[in-house]
């Protein structure tokens, strides 16, 4: 008994190990409110946050902030004529973007990782949450100012609109042909050495490929509205192999979290197994 006490203690031991660079590696923190959010509501949100109110900084977006970016390219029953969706963000040195969403019904979390790595945000996590649901398409404005405010920095502008772009082509694409929507502009996004120097034929063709390699066929249409996402992915004033990076980044992220998710079952099931053979 004392053996498999020794064990279990040594067991919360190394998990603590693992989890307290994650913990330790947090910076400042921001959050952005929808402007159209009553205070029940707001109160709402913050709960899903998990933090009290004023324990962050705080700024706000409208729906006129929204529009800035989404008007023109999101139809107007997704952007809405009000601003509810809200978010935290809080900057991190390393570990790429961890994202959670509460009450988005139409931007997934990979949809919003895929944009941000766009933006420029490499390091961060973020909580984008509504008291009721909403597209969360306007939430990117709120990232947006959240983490400028959060780091002292300010993204690019062209990386910006792109990301919203990015968003709005994948929901649609999404829409169309499903999850691995993320999947095919992902992968287009990591050949960008390649494509800046492709025409647009070469493009429509990789393109294609790409989308067979996930058993997706494409639209004419489909295609050219892709073709102009990966012509602004080419415009970016950012290194080629950064993509890469920030992909690979995220996949090593996700693959941990699921490593440390699957090491504290384990605990659970030694200590279940330890209660029961206590109880013989």
């Amino acid at each position: 008994m004392k053996k498999k006490f020794l064990m279990g203690l040594l067991a919360i031991t190394l998990a603590m190990a693992m989890m307290s660079p994650v913990l330790a590696d947090s910076k400042s923190a921001c959050v952005a409110i929808g402007a159209d959010n009553t205070e029940a509501q707001l109160k709402t949100v913050y709960g899903y946050f998990g933090i009290s109110r004023g324990t962050v900084e705080e700024t706000v977006v409208t729906n006129a902030d929204e529009r800035a970016y989404l008007e023109g390219q999101v139809s107007l029953d997704k952007i809405g004529s009000l601003a509810l969706s809200s978010v935290y963000v809080q900057e991190k040195s390393s570990g790429g973007i961890d994202i959670t969403t509460k009450n988005i019904d139409w931007v997934t979390e990979a949809m919003y990782k895929a944009a941000l790595t766009t933006a420029g945000i490499t390091n961060a996590k973020v909580i984008v949450a509504a008291y009721t649901p909403v597209s969360g398409t306007g939430a990117l404005t709120g990232i947006y100012k959240a983490y400028e405010a959060a780091t002292g920095t300010t993204l690019d502008e062209a990386a910006k609109t792109t990301a919203v772009d990015e968003v709005v082509v994948t929901g649609e694409l999404q829409d169309a042909v499903g999850d691995d929507a993320v999947n095919i502009i992902n992968s287009l996004k990591s050949e960008i050495a390649q494509t800046k120097g492709m025409s647009d034929d070469e493009i429509r063709q990789l393109i294609q490929e790409t989308a067979t390699k996930y058993d997706t066929t494409l639209t004419d249409a489909q295609v050219e509205e892709i073709l102009g996402l990966v012509n602004q992915f080419n415009e970016l004033n950012m290194d080629p192999d950064t993509f890469v990076k920030l992909l690979e980044a995220s996949q090593k992220t996700d693959g941990f979290m699921e490593q440390v998710q699957s090491f504290f079952q384990n605990i659970g099931d030694f200590f279940s197994a330890l209660t029961s053979g206590s109880g013989k």
